[in-house]
């Protein structure tokens, strides 16, 4: 069975663009490719692994079709820890290769083992701060009087999970803002809020 190097590509949005990426990631190409080459592409939140750019790679690496993974940062293969960890342990004993191009991590090495999971226990720390600056800014703002999101004068809105979840998946799914906003019954500052709290680009 032939095997080809999978070269993979995340944005957190359809509104976000992989065009950034894939310089860096051609050169490498260039360089390094000794076998066929796929391209695999997402644009949809690093914080859950049920995206169809990345089932469709990892069908591959399932049917050992993949030799080597390359990427342009550890972060767009996913964004918490116990995902990116599972997945280094997975790729070893599947023999699939991976390569960061701007972390310089080649997981074929022990010390990029190493450096792979201390940089996915920094992308969680990343994510976890970013969260915790959010609230710190809530809880501020609360203080000094501030509204937003409310639909009567004065009264602040809190959603619940559903419904965050719901202003996620309408958002990847291309639905611009003021839509989801009223779809979901929700001013379009919280729709921003919410999206700005959920992921980076």
């Amino acid at each position: 069975m032939s095997k080809h190097v999978a070269v993979y590509c995340r944005v957190s949005s359809r509104n976000q663009q992989t065009e950034s990426q894939k310089p860096d990631l051609q050169r490498w190409v260039d360089a390094y490719a000794a076998a066929q080459v796929i391209w695999y592409e997402d644009r949809y939140t690093g914080r859950t692994m049920d995206r169809p750019g990345w089932k469709r790679l990892m069908y591959e690496v399932e049917s050992g079709r993949v030799s080597k993974l390359v990427v342009w940062r550890l972060d767009r293969l996913g964004r918490t820890a116990r995902g990116l960890t599972a997945l280094f342990d997975e790729f070893p004993r599947r023999g699939v290769g991976l390569v960061s191009v701007k972390d310089g991590l080649d997981l074929d090495t022990p010390a990029g083992r190493l450096m792979a999971n201390v940089l996915a226990s920094v992308a969680q720390y990343e994510t976890e701060i970013r969260g915790e600056r959010v609230r710190a800014g809530q809880s501020l703002a609360r203080k000094r009087g501030k509204r937003w999101g409310g639909s009567d004068p004065g009264r602040l809105l809190y959603l619940s999970r559903d419904q965050v979840d719901l202003i996620v998946d309408l958002h990847q799914r291309g639905r611009s803002k003021a839509a989801i906003a009223r779809a979901c019954g929700v001013s379009r500052p919280t729709v921003y809020r919410i999206l700005a709290q959920h992921d980076s680009p």
